[in-house]
């Protein structure tokens, strides 16, 4: 396959990417003061707060993890070496960190709930699951083709072994 052919890709994984380094760096650390600032004033409902970033900045390590093993899979495809085990162990990290990132939210789901509640805005728990469910939608994927994948390895060595 061609070097480049996978190009594309790889520069749309990295601008997936970029967005929620700015939201992490710009965003959550404003909504953290913010919070911080509502402690400070008794208010019970910034340890909420506190509870939803954490989970939000913890949900990053897996995400970004992810997109690593989407680029290292691109790569070994530019390499045509996509019908490999190192291949199916990448899908496999993708899957599982997309399990982890809808397992994490799942646990916010509550927090946001409460917030939700007490703000009067329901589109945040809407927000929430859209979370969760893209987050299974891709581990689903990633499952099926790393199944396929798999097969596709075992019938390849087969042919390999016929005379």
């Amino acid at each position: 396959m061609k070097r480049g052919s996978t190009l594309f890709l790889k520069i749309a994984v990295i601008l997936i990417g970029i967005p929620i380094l700015a939201l992490c760096i710009f965003l959550l650390p404003q909504i953290a003061y913010e919070a911080i600032l509502q402690a400070g004033e008794g208010s019970d409902l910034a340890y909420i707060v506190f509870a939803i970033l954490i989970v939000m900045y913890v949900s990053i390590i897996p995400f970004y993890f992810a997109l690593f093993q989407a680029l290292k899979l691109l790569s070994y495809i530019d390499k045509n070496e996509a019908f490999s085990q190192i291949s199916v162990r990448a899908l496999k990290n993708i899957k599982n960190c997309a399990i982890t990132i809808s397992g994490l939210h799942i646990v916010a789901l509550p927090f946001v709930y409460i917030i939700a509640e007490w703000d009067d805005a329901p589109g945040l728990i809407l927000i929430g699951m859209v979370i969760i469910g893209a987050s299974m939608v891709i581990a689903v994927f990633a499952a099926v083709l790393q199944r396929l994948l798999q097969q596709a390895i075992h019938i390849k060595s087969e042919n390999d072994l016929t005379v």
